[in-house]
């Protein structure tokens, strides 16, 4: 008998004065899987993870958690694990009360709630930091000690909202492996929002795309950064040669389609040393072409001409809905609630 998805959303909508934070957000999370909601600053991803804890009341929409229907129930009685990127901890409370506190809210005995949390501690491995104070612990411990009280919950479903932001690059790279193996073991649904790239890819299974209030593609993680649906989201996830042709469509030349030292020379008009070699803009009779070379590769240059082939097998048609009136890659629309809102 399959066990019921961890999430079932349908139609979540939510309106903020005259703006359409979230419009018709129907998305699934199975058993065991990890999702990343991912989208730029301000585009309703967080309004969506409110919804479905419940910290948001939505204008329309059903909420399911583990097969059961939650839509109108308080947040304390959805049974979810929530994470916040400020991580929310209790600076009064030991790192194994603060875990245990979920628990506690639920009716749990401080005895069985406490064994509990000494679990969750054990799966996040800071059991040997128990009775410490917040205060006492790093930034990467603090994150860890907030999933550790989402987990304690035994909540089929895990919501985490930026969960990394507060971190530096360095801290951010070893915890999302740490993330990704934890996640794997505790079996739990997990809906993730982000807005880094890196951090979908790295964490996610599979990954819903979400612009301007509005789910604009999703699949698994690999395929909707290998395969972007539309110009804007190409342009989103980060890959550079979006161009815009007169029929008002647009080519993608994704890099791997880009082979060096071969056909005709095409005149650089940027060239940009980078640690690993040099950023440079290519004039194809594509359009201009924008190329990372390494630092072998950096010689192929001559008399500032770059020859190069693009692969037409590898070049994509997009839709262009870049610049349709909302807000573009990162840029909140004019009047938008400011991203914590969203």
């Amino acid at each position: 008998m399959s066990l019921a998805p961890a999430l079932k959303l349908q139609g979540l909508s939510k309106r903020f004065g005259t703006v359409q934070a979230a419009q018709d957000i129907s998305l699934s999370v199975e058993a065991g899987e990890t999702v990343a909601l991912l989208g730029p600053s301000g585009c309703g991803k967080s309004t969506v993870l409110r919804g479905v804890a419940g910290l948001e009341r939505l204008d329309a929409g059903r909420v399911e958690v583990g097969g059961r229907e939650v839509t109108t129930l308080p947040p304390e009685a959805r049974h979810v694990g929530l994470v916040f990127q400020d991580y929310a901890l209790f600076p009064h409370l030991s790192v194994l009360d603060n875990v245990a506190y979920g628990p506690r809210m639920r009716g749990t005995p401080r005895p069985q709630a406490w064994a509990q949390a000494r679990e969750a501690l054990a799966l996040v491995e800071l059991l040997d930091l128990q009775r410490r104070q917040p205060a006492q612990l790093s930034g990467g411990q603090q994150q860890r000690v907030a999933l550790a009280r989402a987990l304690a919950t035994g909540s089929p479903l895990l919501l985490l909202d930026e969960p990394l932001s507060n971190l530096d690059e360095q801290r951010r790279t070893e915890l999302r492996a740490e993330l990704r193996r934890l996640f794997a073991r505790v079996g739990a649904g997990v809906l993730l929002v982000t807005h880094d790239q890196r951090e979908a890819l790295a964490l996610a299974g599979r990954v819903v795309v979400m612009r301007a209030g509005r789910l604009v593609q999703q699949g698994p993680a690999a395929d909707v950064f290998a395969r972007p649906a539309t110009a804007w989201v190409a342009a989103f996830l980060g890959h550079a040669n979006v161009l815009a042709r007169p029929d008002g469509a647009a080519l993608w030349i994704p890099e791997t389609a880009v082979t060096l030292g071969t056909g005709e020379p095409c005149p650089l008009t940027v060239r940009q040393t980078t640690g690993s070699g040099e950023t440079v803009t290519a004039q194809h009779p594509l359009g201009p072409l924008t190329l990372h070379l390494s630092a072998r590769e950096v010689p192929l240059i001559e008399a500032g001409r770059l020859r190069l082939t693009v692969n037409p097998a590898q070049v994509m048609t997009l839709p262009d809905d870049r610049g349709t009136g909302d807000q573009g890659p990162g840029n909140p629309a004019p009047g938008e609630p400011a991203a914590e809102q969203l």
